[in-house]
């Protein structure tokens, strides 16, 4: 039974036996979050404090992916304090998922990134598959790893997450396993059979969750943690690519090209904001830090640039301001990241 979802049921949200389900349902843009979607599954949250469920499941309509992240074209609509709500809409949702006295199960199946991330990766339970392509790609839009994302890569093995964020790297759910942002590996097949057995059995959440976990598969990634650790060292972007040109490895030849085409703002900004998770280590905080960068940096031509690059035009060739990583300015860069803005 359909409890509520707004006007075009973006988000489908249903009670089922002992359990709250929440189905992002905009599979053709692969469920790209807006203002409205969010205000549904907060709803849903409301739904959960106040014990009108055991538990709640967060899933997707549709065979592309969970979510692909915010809706990009909010960059070209929205002003700064319109962009600046709908971020602190994302961030009540991460912390009350975050600390959720009941479980909530993610199912990262296809493509989760950016906000799709934020939605996902902060439950207790977190569920992987063949299919799972996950992501904290910003950097490629003039923008940095946000949605609580600077501390999950902060908290990867190694500088795993550094590589990651500054590369906008894609990672399989053996990746993601391996750095943190979900749990359990459950073939795709398998997933209507969990889901009905988490809604409607009587076991505890994990055990039931364990009866359909598959052994993880090798992590391509966390084998390459030797060099990437090696690599990844200096006070600034500049100083990691000057190493990275100086290995052999190919994956280095590879994410120094990466990194190359990324806007030089945002490739700073967010090297710091990794840097600077890591020290505050708390998620609250974190995420006052991603506000008060998000807001200055919206205001940066890189944002608009990149979005029309990648997104509006595809022509995939961004005119970066500055171009070069030696033109930024690390004193912008230090007093934006040092904010914690109060939400």
């Amino acid at each position: 039974m359909t409890v509520s979802g707004n006007q075009e049921q973006h988000v489908l949200l249903s009670r089922e036996g002992r359990g709250l389900r929440v189905t992002l349902n905009r599979p053709r843009a692969i469920n790209a979050l807006t203002t409205d979607m969010l205000t549904v599954i907060q709803e849903a949250l409301t739904m959960l404090e106040n014990g009108e469920a055991e538990i709640m499941l967060i899933d997707a309509a549709g065979e592309r992916g969970f979510c692909a992240g915010g809706d990009v074209t909010m960059n070209l609509r929205f002003n700064r304090d319109q962009m600046a709500d709908f971020w602190i809409q994302e961030h009540d949702i991460i912390r009350r998922i975050s600390q959720s006295a009941a479980p909530i199960i993610t199912f990262q199946d296809g493509i989760t990134m950016g906000g799709g991330v934020g939605l996902s990766a902060h439950a207790e339970y977190r569920i992987a598959t063949e299919r799972t392509r996950l992501a904290m790609p910003e950097t490629r839009i003039g923008f940095i790893p946000d949605v609580g994302g600077s501390l999950l890569l902060a908290q990867a093995p190694g500088r795993l997450g550094l590589h990651l964020g500054l590369t906008a790297g894609d990672m399989t759910a053996a990746d993601a396993i391996a750095c943190g942002f979900s749990d359990t590996y459950v073939e795709s097949h398998h997933l209507e059979a969990l889901k009905e057995q988490l809604l409607h059995g009587t076991d505890e959440v994990a055990s039931i969750i364990d009866q359909f976990a598959a052994a993880v598969p090798t992590s391509q990634l966390l084998a390459q943690r030797s060099w990437i650790d090696e690599a990844y060292v200096g006070n600034t972007v500049a100083e990691i690519l000057r190493n990275l040109d100086t290995r052999e490895e190919p994956e280095a030849t590879k994410a120094a090209e990466l990194i190359r085409q990324m806007s030089p703002n945002a490739l700073e900004m967010a090297y710091f904001a990794y840097r600077r998770a890591g020290q505050l280590n708390d998620l609250s905080q974190v995420l006052a830090m991603e506000l008060s960068i998000g807001r200055e940096m919206f205001d940066t031509p890189d944002m608009q640039e990149g979005v029309r690059a990648h997104i509006v035009d595809k022509d995939r060739n961004p005119q970066w301001r500055p171009s070069s990583l030696d033109d930024v300015d690390h004193s912008w860069i230090q007093r934006v990241g040092s904010t914690l803005i109060t939400q």
